[in-house]
Parts: C-alpha cells; structure tokens; sequence
C-alpha cells in the first residue's frame, strides 16, 4: 500500500513538473518572440475603428471542393442590423472534424468576463454572480470558455477594477477598454492594468500574429497539458481580425499548429489559445432576448446551452449588445 502510495505521489510529482516545465517554456518563447513587437498591450488603447463591414467574408473551404465558400449565419437576428455575432462552421481537416467560428463586431458589442467559484484560484475579492447575472440577461448573445486555470501557470487577470492575478510582460492577453475597443496582442504594460482597462485575461503566448502561425505554435507539448497526453484535443481560441473585431474558434482533434491554421483560415490576425480538453471548450448563442431559445453552436457533447446561466467552476466570457458608444464597466 504504501508502495502504490509512493509511485502515485512521484507520478503526481512529475505531473506538476512536466506542466510547470511547458508552461515555463511557453512564456519564456512568447517573451522573446513578441518583446520587439509593435502590437503590445497595456498602453492607451488603439483609436476605436468605425467600420463599415456589413459582414466579414465569406470562408474559402479547407479542402479541396467543388461547393461554394462557407457563408456566415446569423443565430440572433432579433439583435438588429449589422449583425453583431455570426457564425460558420467547416470541416478542419480530411478526418471530417468540424470547425466552429464566431465573428463578433467590436462596434455593437461588449465583452464580459466573470470569475468563477475556483477559478481564477483563491483570492479575497469578490466574484460576483459566478454566471450571467439574471439582471444582464436582456441583451446577452453569446456566452463562450475562457483559458485555463492560473494554477496552471502565471497569468493575469483582471476585470472591473479588480486584479485576481498581476498582469504578465509576454503573455498573450484579450484586454477591452473603456472606449470599447477590444485586442488580443502580448502585454506589455505593468502587473495592474490602468484605468482605461476593464477587462484583461492572459492565457500563455501568442498562438497567431501578423495573420501566421508564430513559431511557438509548431510545438503541441507546450501548449497545455492534455488528456491522456495526446497532442490533438479539443481546443479554442480568440483572436481580432484586421478591422479589430473578435474571431472565437473551436474544434476537437486539433494541436497547436493546426489550431493556428483555423484561427488564420477564419481571418485573425492575432489569436491566442484558450481553454482545451473535453470538459472546457464550448459557446452558446440565444435566439431570443433575455437569454431565451439557448443554442450550442459548438457541438461539444459534454457541454450544454445554459451552462453560464447558472454557477460555474471556471471563469467565462459573456458577449452583449452594447448600449452606449463608450465602455465603463462590463455587466457584473
């Protein structure tokens, strides 16, 4: 007994190094790949960009095929004109896994991100509802994973005034400002983001940038420690295209490389990888105001439409139409 006790305590142990070991390279490439990077973040945001963009084109097929490109579809017309969220889905590769990409307009919509109850790890802030708040639901469209857990490694995170985890110099971060404007770039500003900041979350290094794959990307094994250790696994990203407006993507079977092959296919510019494995990735869109007519857009089977409206372990990314032209505070 005491033997099986020993070798799962020095399996657990290498466990914890392999992944301290990945997530430690990772940083220390992103840091010296990006560090001379005009793209940065943590400074005054980028001029918001008025654009004219009705839609985003349409995707050329990844195979060789005689249909026509993938067109985008609209989940939520009832959010008005120009759509504020669309959706495409494709086969990523020749094994018939499907691809599912959301555009989501800067100029109509607001990020969120809530703290969940174990994630982002302890801290004597306030989390807030741990799901969509019930009094926000009137305008929410979408709701979608966020990264990993900051055990996992440093990261920042931050949103409303609040700082769970001090910013990292390197890491790949999503930041929105105040006057709505929305990036994905490496950070390079202090741990705490300033005032025209509300909301920043990092998750490792840059996996897309100047619209290429950077090269960390050609290495699956730092990319997250995955189930089974396999290097294709359900993963998601989030990058910005050329005119600033998000693209989530997600699918399973996928590594680092071919994860930055959609985000490029689908038009990002600069991507970074969110969360993987079965149990994580997923995004919801809903076909009536106030949360109602709940779609899984990202079929991932162990997930559900409505899992953000109730309590969640992880913290998670909502997407609402926004109001007002400035951004002062996400709905918390």
């Amino acid at each position: 007994m005491q033997s099986a006790r020993r070798r799962t305590s020095h399996a657990l142990a290498r466990t914890r190094r392999r992944r301290a070991v990945a997530v430690g390279v990772v940083v220390a490439f992103a840091v010296a790949v990006t560090a001379a990077l005009h793209s940065g973040l943590g400074g005054a945001p980028r001029p918001a960009i008025a654009s004219t963009v009705v839609k985003p084109p349409p995707i050329a097929p990844v195979m060789p095929d005689p249909t026509s490109a993938i067109r985008w579809s609209n989940p939520e017309p009832w959010a008005g004109t120009p759509a504020p969220l669309l959706v495409a889905s494709f086969p990523a590769d020749r094994s018939g896994d499907r691809a599912y990409v959301a555009w989501i307009r800067a100029s109509r919509t607001e990020l969120a991100l809530y703290p969940g109850y174990q994630g982002p790890g302890p801290s004597a802030l306030w989390r807030g509802p741990e799901m969509v708040p019930v009094s926000a639901r009137s305008t929410l469209l979408s709701t979608f994973n966020s990264g990993f857990y900051e055990a996992a490694g440093p990261a920042g995170f931050y949103v409303n005034g609040r700082l769970y985890d001090p910013m990292v110099r390197g890491l790949a971060t999503v930041v929105q400002y105040t006057n709505g404007t929305v990036d994905v770039a490496p950070w390079t500003g202090s741990a705490r983001p300033g005032p025209n900041i509300v909301v920043a979350r990092q998750n490792l290094g840059l996996l897309v940038n100047n619209g290429r794959a950077t090269p960390a990307a050609a290495g699956s094994y730092v990319w997250g420690t995955t189930l089974g250790g396999v290097a294709a696994i359900w993963r998601s990203a989030l990058g910005v295209d050329r005119n600033g407006n998000l693209i989530y993507a997600a699918a399973p079977n996928q590594t680092a490389p071919s994860l930055a092959r959609i985000m490029v296919h689908a038009g990002a510019v600069r991507a970074m990888e969110l969360d993987i494995n079965p149990a994580w990735p997923m995004l919801a869109t809903f076909g009536r105001p106030n949360a109602g007519a709940p779609s899984l857009f990202v079929q991932n089977p162990n997930q559900g439409a409505t899992r953000f409206l109730s309590p969640s372990q992880k913290d998670f990314f909502a997407i609402y139409l926004r109001a007002t032209p400035d951004v002062r505070s996400v709905p918390f």
